[in-house]
């Protein structure tokens, strides 16, 4: 079985398709624009072994604001559609991801409950080409529309390209574990919407 789910997304400021394997291999093409969000991307669906495609034309002529946003948008909503409602999952899961002096801890609930809480400091305005403001903003813009409780929390860390980059790799593998099927609904309501 081959959990899919797509999204193609226009706008006046972008251009999105997105497209997300769950029961993938770990392969991935990815170009936003934003190489630093393509490396990230790229990360996530290695460590997560998703099979990811996605293609963004945004308007980085202003800045890469609308591009990051509509991106974790496309992301959130094609995990969503992947995700079939009550399904039988493990439902949560929680990855604590070491890079080098960092170290970052994710844990996520499908529950069909979207919420972020998020913990972390960056010291540089930029990373490579992407605002380091709006890697909250990334993850916040993917759990409302996957419809995931998700914690985001950057425990310690000098590194600013390490802080990013454990969270992503964090996010992949918390993932890739709270989407195994189980043989049980994880609910006592008996329905889980997603």
């Amino acid at each position: 079985m081959s959990r899919i789910g797509k999204l193609e997304r226009k706008t006046g400021e972008t251009d999105i398709k997105v497209d997300i394997n769950l029961d993938g291999s770990g392969k991935y093409f990815v170009d936003t624009g934003i190489g630093f969000l393509d490396h990230m991307l790229e990360l996530f669906a290695k460590h997560g072994n998703f099979d990811l495609d996605v293609k963004a034309k945004g308007d980085l002529n202003v800045d890469c604001h609308h591009t990051v946003e509509d991106v974790a948008i496309g992301l959130g909503c094609a995990i969503n559609k992947a995700l079939k409602k009550n399904i039988k999952l493990k439902r949560y899961a929680t990855a604590y991801t070491p890079m080098d002096e960092t170290l970052s801890f994710i844990s996520l609930d499908i529950s069909g409950r979207p919420y972020l809480v998020f913990n972390g400091e960056f010291t540089v305005e930029t990373i490579g080409d992407l605002d380091t403001e709006m890697i909250e903003e990334f993850f916040r813009s993917l759990v409302y529309n996957s419809k995931i409780t998700g914690h985001f929390n950057i425990l310690y860390g000098k590194n600013n390209h390490h802080k990013a980059e454990s969270l992503f790799k964090g996010f992949g593998r918390a993932l890739k574990e709270a989407v195994i099927i189980e043989d049980t609904l994880l609910s006592t309501k008996g329905s889980i919407e997603v």
